[in-house]
């Protein structure tokens, strides 16, 4: 067989805030008859893509388990077919026809946008917070911005050594800002590097 199916439980553990899976509520109400979006894997190394998300009618299910029959053409996976029976797992499932609840969350955590340095991202730490007003207009920008600390051989005016991310990549980096993140600009907090909690800085020296 050329290609496996993906657990998107394992994804969502490795990007909590970036990687949606369906809420809990949604994954109990789906029933035979209806259509999930399911994650396939080409398992060969030639492959045109790396995976395909396709959309499965259940036939069967049985608590966790369940059949169902490939509703889409597959593009470059080979051994799949359009109505080939597909056995599976509620944790291979990426999507359903269910409204989520939970898709407030996900818009956050997609559309709002912070500042990081790029050391942030190649380190994959951050150690001070600052949140300015955001940019007049823009319904995107949360005004936060992130460094690690050590980005003092950059030229802190070079907009290069910036990047423009949504929140979410973030929060996989530290999820424990959560606890103050919705607080009013102007704010900022430094990481006590030996506990590693954030702390208020009060005396910070805002540019007018």
């Amino acid at each position: 067989m050329t290609w496996s199916l993906d657990s998107v439980v394992e994804r969502h553990k490795e990007a909590p805030y970036t990687f949606y899976v369906p809420s809990e509520y949604v994954l109990s109400k789906i029933e035979v008859g209806e259509l999930v979006k399911l994650s396939f894997l080409s398992d060969e190394e030639d492959a045109e893509y790396c995976g395909e998300r396709m959309w499965v009618e259940i036939i069967h299910r049985s608590g966790d388990e369940l059949i169902g029959t490939l509703r889409n053409e597959p593009v470059s996976i080979k051994d799949l077919v359009f109505g080939q029976e597909i056995h599976f797992k509620i944790e291979h499932i990426c999507d359903t026809m269910h409204h989520d609840p939970s898709a407030v969350n996900w818009d956050y955590y997609f559309e709002k946008k912070v500042v990081v340095t790029n050391d942030v991202l190649e380190r994959n730490e951050f150690n001070f917070m600052v949140r300015d007003f955001p940019n007049e207009g823009s319904e995107s920008d949360t005004g936060w911005s992130f460094f690690t600390g050590y980005e003092e051989e950059n030229d802190p005016d070079d907009i290069n050594n910036y990047q423009f991310i949504s929140i979410g990549k973030v929060l996989n980096i530290d999820d424990s800002i959560l606890a103050f993140i919705d607080r009013e600009p102007q704010c900022a907090f430094e990481r006590n590097l030996a506990t590693k909690e954030f702390y208020e800085v009060f005396d910070y020296e805002w540019e007018e």
